[in-house]
Formats: C-alpha cells, structure tokens, sequence
C-alpha cells in the first residue's frame, strides 16, 4: 500500500543526523527523499563499523528511504541541476546556516521564484532574530545550552554530563517531520508554500522547559524552577538482590498496591509523605529512597512477578545486548534482516507506527554515494553526453557497486 507520504518529492540537501533523520521518517512515510551530496559525501558515512568505506552503520540506519545523487552545486552546471531539481519538489530540507544557504544562491528568495509551492524548511542552530543567529550548533551544544548537564549534576551526577544518545537531533528532527507535515496541509488549503525555520536552540528550550519552568511560570515566581521527581537523585533503577528493576509507582492506587503486595500497608497508610501526589512530590527522593531498600530483598525475577500482578508499571533494565533479546520486539519482529545492495545482510529497525490504510515503510536502503546520480540526472532531462562531461568536471559522480562477501 502506499504510504501518506506518496507522490511527495523531498530535496534532501541535509547532512550528519537531525536533517537526515526528519528525511528518512518522511522516505519511510512514501516521500521520494533524494538525498544531495557534495562529492566528498556526508561525514556521517564515516561514524560507526563498516564493511566498505563510507557506509557506516550510522548512516545506513539514518538514510534508508531515499535515492542519493552528486551535485557539486558550488559549480554552475551544479547549481543549474539542483535548480531543476528543486521545480520538481514539494519540499527543499537544509540543515546549514541560512546564510550558507544563500551564498550558494540558494536563498528562499530564489527557490521560491523557481518554484513558489514549495516549502522550503531548515533546521540549524538558532532562531534568526538573536544574537545567536549565525552560530554553529552540535547536539552537545545544544545540550550544554539549555542547561541538560546541569540537571544531570542536580540529579546525582558526580559531574554535568550530556545524555548519551542525539537527543537534541532526533528530538529536532521530528519536531521538523511534523512542522513540514502539517505545513503540506496549510498548502493543500491555499495552495501556497512558505519557509519553515525549525532552529535546535528554542526547540529544545519548548521541549525542556515544558517540565522544569515551575515556578517561574508565574510573575511574581512562586516557587523554584525545576521538577522534584526529576531531579531526584533515588530517580534510577531499583537495584535487586541480583540485579536491576524499573519500576513506576506514581498514583495513589499504584503505591497502595506496592505496600499491600509486599505485606507493609501501615507504611501507605500511616506515613503522611505518602497523602497525596503534591506531597508525594515534595518528598519524592526520600520515598525513592525509602522503596530502593526494600527492592533489595528480592531477585529482580520476584520483584517483575509481583509488580506485574499488582499492576504497577515495571520493566527489565536492559542494555544494547539484551534489548535485542526483548520477547516483545521479538514477537512483532521489530528488528528486521534486510539485503543491501553494496553491504549485504544488515539489521533494520522498523517503523514503530501502525496505521490501519498507508502504513509506512522503508522504501529502499542508504544509497551508497552517487548511486542514483545518472538516474535522477535523467528524469530531469539531461542526456547521456551531458551525464558524462558532468562526471569528466567532477559535478557528478556515480557508484562503483563493491561485490558483497557470500
């Protein structure tokens, strides 16, 4: 069937992780992502193991979905094409500082005069009425400037320490994902396209403030900044007589439940921390604290036996080993083998929505570098005689398929 995204075409000149991500979930979704590089690739190719050179395992796993070209568009034949191109989109997505874009010739001034439907969306940095607006940005920024590592440190930690995964690029590039997605819906409506700025700075601002502004919501403040059940130190998994727990008692019922299950309801009832979830809050670490000495009375199986039956929310700790071990990913066969063309059998990760009508689905894997050049450099109408002087100056290039390892 075909996805919602069907019969979309994405120019994706995007690079690294944020813009690729955004342009894969839209691929996956039945876009027609084309993935535009320079002819040095996107460094990305290079992060990870690899079987052959620049097809890491990163890049495979954030470019799946998509056609890939060359285009040197610093070069005029080059900017020429990518402007033939961008005539035939619905969407151009860029993750490079809009000035960047610009001296490119570039600029949504000039895209949307070759193509005035077209939504013309970026993700960088910082919102380009401040300061900030011609800064670079990496996750760990971003991280560091909406004060992450410093909650961390609040937390527990010995020092301020960023999250280890890209949480601002995944988060970034999903925000992108729905801010184009709902921005087609606008241009079905008028029939006019527009510019998106999806900057990482105030996204994240939105994304980590909705927790922790507390009491400065209010003028005067009333109160600190800062969620206590978030920032409490006891906040991690419960470790057992044999391992770890994750385990949720949050509402009344639950810790109820986790007393009368144990055989210690005098606890629930008797301590008045326990009264209601606004107390329960102001006393979050010591309760966590409390509950992390009993988990140590019982083996990690026991305690996932008995939280399950007193309906408390629990799960195993895992880590990259076990997870893909977990018998409900194994049930729904979310982690997928699929042939690549160039890197033979690899892992995929499976779309986690289900739609009942147009489910989406990866379409195709990462491209290797050049792949489709000749083929997309054809739909656009350029000749086999002008394929191949593109090649000779070095505006294009194409893919040597390597023979892939029985």
């Amino acid at each position: 069937m075909a996805g919602p995204l069907d019969g979309i075409r994405v120019v994706d000149m995007t690079s690294i992780l944020m813009g690729p991500y955004a342009a894969q979930l839209m691929g996956d979704m039945g876009a027609d992502v084309i993935k535009v590089e320079s002819p040095q690739g996107d460094m990305v190719r290079d992060v990870g193991p690899m079987l052959h050179p620049r097809m890491g395992s990163l890049y495979l796993h954030v470019n799946r979905s998509k056609r890939g070209m060359v285009l040197d568009v610093k070069k005029p034949e080059g900017l020429e094409a990518i402007k033939k191109l961008i005539a035939t989109a619905d969407i151009l997505l860029y993750n490079v500082r809009p000035q960047a874009m610009a001296r490119l010739g570039l600029s949504y001034e000039v895209v949307s005069e070759i193509n005035p439907r077209i939504l013309y969306a970026g993700t960088f940095g910082f919102g380009q009425d401040g300061p900030y607006a011609h800064k670079p940005a990496f996750d760990d920024l971003i991280q560091g400037a909406i004060g992450l590592p410093s909650l961390i440190k609040q937390a527990g930690a010995d020092v301020p320490r960023y999250v280890p995964s890209n949480l601002v690029d995944r988060t970034v590039g999903l925000y992108a994902t729905s801010s184009i997605c709902a921005a087609l819906y606008h241009r079905e409506k008028t029939g006019r396209g527009q510019r998106i700025d999806i900057p990482m700075f105030e996204t994240m601002i939105s994304h980590l403030l909705s927790d922790h502004i507390g009491g400065k919501t209010f003028d005067p403040q009333f109160g600190p900044p800062g969620y206590p059940r978030l920032l409490a130190s006891e906040r991690r998994p419960y470790k057992t007589s044999d391992g770890y727990v994750c385990a949720v008692i949050y509402n009344d019922k639950q810790w109820a439940s986790f007393f009368s299950a144990i055989g210690r309801s005098e606890i629930f009832e008797n301590d008045p921390r326990f009264i209601s979830l606004s107390v329960r809050t102001q006393h979050i670490n010591d309760l966590q604290g409390l509950v992390a000495k009993i988990f140590l009375e019982r083996t990690t199986q026991e305690w996932l036996d008995l939280l399950e039956k007193a309906d408390i929310p629990s799960m195993p700790l895992h880590d990259l080993e076990t997870i893909f071990e977990d018998p409900h990913l194994e049930a729904i066969k979310f982690f997928q083998w699929e042939e690549h063309p160039s890197e033979g059998r690899i892992r995929r990760v499976d779309v986690p929505t289900t739609w009942t009508d147009s489910q989406p689905l990866p379409g195709r894997p990462a491209p290797m570098l050049g792949q489709h050049s000749e083929e997309i450099l054809r739909e656009l109408g350029y000749s086999d005689e002008s394929i191949a002087s593109f090649i000779r100056q070095g505006v294009t290039q194409t893919a040597v398929m390597p023979k892939v390892a029985s």
